[in-house]
């Protein structure tokens, strides 16, 4: 079972708080864990759009509520071949219309109830800008590639695919939780 909105919390769950990191030199250099809003503005991102987290907030294994988890690589994996493959999978998981996704939005259909809305990146590059708000979405995959490099998914607006990729752990990205077995 995955959760059906983009995760908003502040805190791990031992309760101790995620630093938010609003300063873009500060957000690219760290190698610890952090958030923020998509440019840095909570009221009019985190309910609908959750919060972007780094790679390194993922691996500390708290993010998620107790009982769930971010998904692996695998995880990613099957629910991309039940949703019938890397083609089309991602059209099924994205939320029907042109209120968050800019036109044409190909493919949505939302029949897993993921509602996948296209919340941006926070880059991990030098400028720590934040891109791709209503055009792509980009969520985390608790797999790691190497010392910079971690698993994630991608979805954007023009594109009934899925895409399997790697983005640097120093990003922000979106997160799901799947529930333990």
């Amino acid at each position: 079972m995955w959760i059906t909105e983009n995760l908003r919390t502040t805190k791990l769950n031992d309760k101790t708080s995620i630093p938010n990191i609003t300063d873009n030199s500060i957000w690219s250099t760290l190698s610890t864990p952090a958030y923020s809003w998509y440019r840095n503005q909570e009221t009019v991102n985190d309910e609908k759009y959750g919060v972007l987290y780094n790679w390194f907030t993922i691996n500390t294994g708290k993010l998620c509520p107790p009982g769930w988890h971010v998904p692996d690589e695998e995880e990613w994996n099957v629910l991309t071949e039940y949703l019938g493959g890397e083609w089309e999978a991602g059209g099924k998981l994205k939320e029907q219309g042109l209120v968050h996704w800019i036109s044409p939005n190909t493919g949505a259909l939302n029949i897993f109830g993921f509602t996948a809305l296209p919340a941006g990146y926070r880059t991990g590059l030098s400028s720590g800008t934040f891109r791709a708000k209503g055009y792509i979405g980009w969520w985390w995959s608790s797999t790691g590639v190497d010392a910079t490099w971690a698993r994630n998914r991608t979805l954007a607006y023009d594109a009934m695919e899925i895409a399997r990729g790697q983005g640097l752990k120093k990003n922000g990205y979106s997160v799901r939780c799947v529930k333990d077995e």
